[in-house]
């Protein structure tokens, strides 16, 4: 598998929210096929960078590029190049669903014939191999990130974005949750990933990941949006484009439209 992975580009970027800022005047630069690790604690505005700079929630400031497309102009080719294997509470893996549900679903979703093929390759990319009969609910911290960023990886995305990496892991874990992370490196892809804290340099990242801090706690819960809201251009209340469960971004992109 190889994917030719875009950049992702920020000046200033800033989004806010009735409290106040939730982060503001963000300047980022991810390589193609680079790293990005925005980290703080929950509460801190992490999530919300993530769905800024995939496209999914709209600024109050400043500007974000993924692969030369601007937003909000570009919004739908950014939706479309930006995959969300997992940014909750508006895109997650559902607790109820086995993951052959989850994979059935993506093949459903899909909109070439080869949609099983890439999904079964996706898992052995990764090294992923669990009994799909399992429920999410039941998967160990690291399997779920796993199948999360396998359902994504299978839609063949320029960029990936994945928060929560380290959630639930034991110290032992972390390190197996981003050599998953690594692996998504090696075809290609671009990732933007949040976690609690960054990874350690013993994980041998390559390449090494740029780090976003986010020590202060936001002021603003963060909430997906109604299903029927999908416009992030509208000014209040501020609004999530995103669906319950790993976005394939042909499918979103056919289904919303474009920001002004």
């Amino acid at each position: 598998m190889e994917i030719a992975g875009v950049d992702v580009v920020a000046r200033g970027a800033s989004v806010r929210g009735p409290r106040g800022a939730v982060f503001e005047n963000l300047d980022v630069d991810v390589d193609p096929g680079g790293l990005l690790v925005v980290h703080g604690p929950g509460g801190s505005g992490r999530t919300t960078v993530l769905l800024a700079l995939a496209g999914r929630m709209r600024l109050d400031g400043g500007a974000v590029r993924v692969g030369g497309h601007a937003l909000p102009r570009g919004g739908r080719r950014v939706r479309e190049l930006v995959a969300v294997a997992r940014a909750e509470p508006a895109v997650g893996l559902d607790p109820d669903l086995r993951v052959r549900e989850l994979a059935a679903e993506r093949r459903w979703l899909g909109r070439r014939r080869e949609g099983g093929a890439r999904l079964d390759e996706a898992f052995s990319v990764l090294g992923v191999d669990v009994d799909r009969r399992t429920l999410v609910r039941d998967l160990p911290p690291v399997e779920a990130l796993g199948v999360a960023l396998a359902l994504a990886l299978a839609t063949r995305p320029a960029v990936i974005v994945a928060d929560d990496v380290d959630r639930g892991c034991p110290e032992e874990e972390r390190t197996r949750a981003w050599q998953l992370v690594g692996l998504v490196l090696g075809v290609g892809c671009t990732v933007v990933a949040g976690a609690l804290d960054p990874p350690d340099p013993g994980v041998g990242l390559d390449p090494a990941p740029g780090l976003v801090a986010l020590p202060r706690r936001s002021r603003l819960p963060e909430r997906p949006a109604p299903a029927d809201e999908p416009d992030v251009s509208a000014r209040s209340p501020r609004r999530v484009l995103g669906r319950r469960g790993p976005e394939d971004g042909d499918a979103r992109a056919s289904r919303e439209g474009e920001g002004t």
